[in-house]
């Protein structure tokens, strides 16, 4: 199965309600339309892959500042040719970026969607967020993106990042109870 074919699958099952159920349409309209469309090379906007890196035990999450952007955010980025899955390609960048070997992804597929303008001479990056448990004890290693790496409670990233970092937190934090009350 390709990597767009995987795409077409996860953002079919994904079940999000309001705008991230239009959102979702978004998406799959954007890889109906662009073939092309899970790389970097697609100029009208291509899908990512990103994980929220959270500790539950701790009640944090840990942040990257973006070297390019110089927000606080999630990790994540481009999909590579190498990628077998949306879920594979979040979880390498996670890895990568936070440095911390044996993440897992929170099973369930992806916590939210994120479309967000991008400089040109592409448009758009149409990500795809999951979220990612870090094991007992672990101990993150800054890589070459980013500026600085940060563990931060759940109530102070509001302070130190923007909506869509805090939304994806929230829904994070609503994946691991429903996961808690059913598992």
């Amino acid at each position: 199965m390709s990597l767009h074919e995987d795409a077409l699958l996860v953002l079919k099952d994904y079940d999000g309600q309001g705008s991230q159920a239009a959102l979702r349409q978004t998406y799959l309209d954007h890889l109906q339309a662009h073939p092309d469309g899970m790389w970097k090379a697609c100029r009208a906007g291509h899908l990512t892959a990103s994980a929220l890196v959270v500790d539950p035990e701790r009640g944090r999450v840990l942040l990257t500042l973006h070297k390019k952007l110089g927000m606080w955010l999630q990790m994540g980025g481009h999909c590579e040719p190498g990628d077998t899955s949306l879920a594979a390609a979040a979880l390498r960048e996670a890895t990568e970026e936070s440095g911390i070997p044996g993440l897992k992804l929170l099973p369930g597929g992806p916590v939210t969607l994120d479309r967000h303008a991008i400089p040109a001479p592409c448009h758009w990056h149409l990500d795809v967020q999951y979220a990612a448990l870090a094991p007992a004890g672990a101990v993150e290693a800054i890589s070459d993106e980013s500026l600085d790496l940060r563990w931060f409670r759940y109530d102070e990233v509001a302070g130190v990042a923007d909506t869509s970092v805090v939304q994806l937190m929230e829904r994070t934090r609503e994946a691991l109870q429903r996961q808690q009350e059913h598992g």
